[in-house]
């Protein structure tokens, strides 16, 4: 199975969703500002070549179109990755601020 069809648990700040490895590194995140109470911007979606090709970016996206929902926002994403996957998805347009 992969990744992106699992539940991940990502890690929280204010700012961003991530994951690390056993020993703390920063393996992948997204990063989005929420320049006012309408909208998040999407700016920034790394994932190390380790985890490529298994959904983690694609799962990072997701967990903030789920955040966006939760509280009622839109996004712009302005990252180049995040908006591949907007364009992609269909199910993302009710977030999606064009």
């Amino acid at each position: 199975m992969r990744k992106e069809e699992m539940d991940m648990e990502f890690l929280i700040d204010s700012n961003r969703f991530y994951l690390e490895d056993a020993n703390g590194e920063l393996t992948a995140e997204i990063t989005f500002t929420r320049p006012n109470d309408d909208f998040f911007i999407i700016d920034h979606t790394r994932v190390n070549d380790s985890l490529r090709g298994q959904g983690v970016a694609q799962a990072l996206v997701k967990a903030v179109v789920d955040k966006a929902r939760a509280e009622n926002m839109k996004i712009i994403p302005l990252c180049p990755f995040a908006k591949l996957e907007f364009e992609k998805k269909e199910e993302y347009a009710d977030v999606w601020r064009r």
